[in-house]
Formats: C-alpha cells, structure tokens, sequence
C-alpha cells in the first residue's frame, strides 16, 4: 500500500500547483492525477453537481490504486469533502483559502480574496473567515472568466491582464496588504499579479500548507513511501492533453499525460 499513488483531482489543471507542492516536499512518493477539464469550472454549478463529479473524479482514482486523495479544488472541498470522508475509507486532503494567515499577518487590516463564486458562497469559507478574520477588513471578488483562460493556457494574455486589473480594484482602493488566492489555478497568475499589485502586497495560496497536511497524514497512517526509487507520476485529462503537459512538464521523476474519457 505505501507504494502506492496520491490521487489528487481538481477541475482542470489548476490542481498542478498543489502537485508541485506536494512532489517537491515529497519527491519520492508515486501520484496519479486527472483534470476534469471538460467540466471546469466547478465554481458556477449547484452544490448537488460538484458533489457528483467529485464521486466520480474519486472513484476514478480509487480504481487506479490511490492510498490517499487530495481534493485539489476549493470549489470542490467546500461542497463536497464532507460526504467523500463519509463514504470512502482512504483519507482525504481539502483545500480551503488561507485566510487565517493573511488575517494573523496583515498590518492594514485589510485583505483581499480572489476565489471562485462557489468557494466564496459555501459555508465553509464563511465560517473559516468568521473564526479567523474577526475585524478584519475582507475584500471578496470573484475571478470570473479567470479559470477558463487558465485551462485554454491564456495565463498570460492580454485579456487575462484586464480582467485581473478589473477585479483588484477594489481591493487596491481597500488598500489590502495581503491578497489570498481562493482557487488553485490562481498561482499561475502570480507574474501578472506581481505586476499589477503594489510591492508591500504579500500574496497568499495554501499550496505548501497542503503538501505539509500529506506528509502528515501519510505518517499518521504509515502510508509513506520510503522506497527510495524514482518516483512516477500519472497525468490525465478529459481535455487537452498538450494544455495539460505544458503545466508539469518541469517536473522531475517519471511523468506519463494521457487523454482519458473520465
């Protein structure tokens, strides 16, 4: 069992950010991927369809062997982890906004939070950001349209810049001082967002705090692997496989991208 893969799933290829994360604090552990692209983005669909497709990406995982789970989607943990715990007996891994930092940390009082529109209306985000950011100031904006571009690999383009520049503004009015970002393919727009945010604004993701919550739970279980040998990792998507392979072609170890009709 220890030598088997992490599952990890997200809506599309945001969840690479997380698998980075992940491989780099624990590179000789195995991993299978997949990337819902066909059904990106999740934040616009009710709760009753996130749930369904989260069963599905997990069962699909499952299939292939995996010993623990990462739910590598904010969308998805807020409106579906809950049941996944319920009904499977692997250990699962959520993703939330690290709000609790940028709250601990901020000088202003004042943080943003770029998320999809399911992550900012679960309960989850609203009881997190209650618990944690009690007087302070939290600037909620919508990425919309941001995850399409991502998945079509326009991180970069020009409509992506006006977008992001629209939806800062009100956070740069706010005068934030931390900025958290609430999906997981919102790291790839860190360059943009550098370019476009004020020095003193320290941006946020939860990426390394999730490679720590693995390495944690795989000891905790006695799941990790410590082979020793090069480590493998599986990609797949029901997209565009050469979209995919451009997000994790830098990683390191034995890596495979496949189109598959899940």
């Amino acid at each position: 069992m220890n030598e088997q893969p992490i599952g990890i799933f997200d809506s599309g290829v945001g969840g690479t950010s997380i698998w980075k994360e992940i491989h780099r604090l624990l590179p000789y552990e195995h991993t299978c991927y997949l990337a819902d692209s066909r059904n990106a983005p999740y934040g616009n669909k009710s709760p009753g369809e996130i749930r369904r497709l989260s069963i599905k990406n997990t069962e699909c995982l499952l299939e292939k062997g995996c010993k623990l789970v990462v739910v590598a989607c904010n969308t998805a943990t807020t409106n579906a982890i809950d049941y996944l715990r319920a009904h499977y007996k692997v250990p699962f891994i959520g993703i939330e906004p690290a709000i609790k930092p940028a709250a601990l940390n901020s000088r202003s009082g004042n943080v943003g939070v770029l998320a999809t529109r399911g992550t900012l209306s679960s309960s989850l985000f609203h009881s997190t950001t209650k618990m944690h950011a009690s007087g302070i100031r939290v600037v909620e904006q919508e990425g919309k349209g941001l995850v399409e571009l991502i998945e079509a690999g326009q991180e970069n383009a020009t409509q992506t810049r006006d977008l992001l520049r629209q939806y800062l503004q009100p956070m740069l009015e706010a005068k934030i001082d931390h900025l958290v970002l609430g999906c997981t393919h919102y790291p790839y727009l860190v360059p943009l967002l550098k370019e476009l945010l004020p020095a003193g604004v320290t941006i946020i993701d939860c990426g390394e705090a999730v490679a720590r919550q693995v390495k944690h739970i795989l000891q905790k279980n006695g799941l990790e692997n410590s082979s020793g040998k090069k480590s493998r990792h599986s990609f797949f998507t029901n997209g565009d496989v050469a979209i995919l392979r451009s997000f994790v072609q830098d990683g390191e170890g034995e890596i495979q991208v496949a189109y598959l009709d899940f």
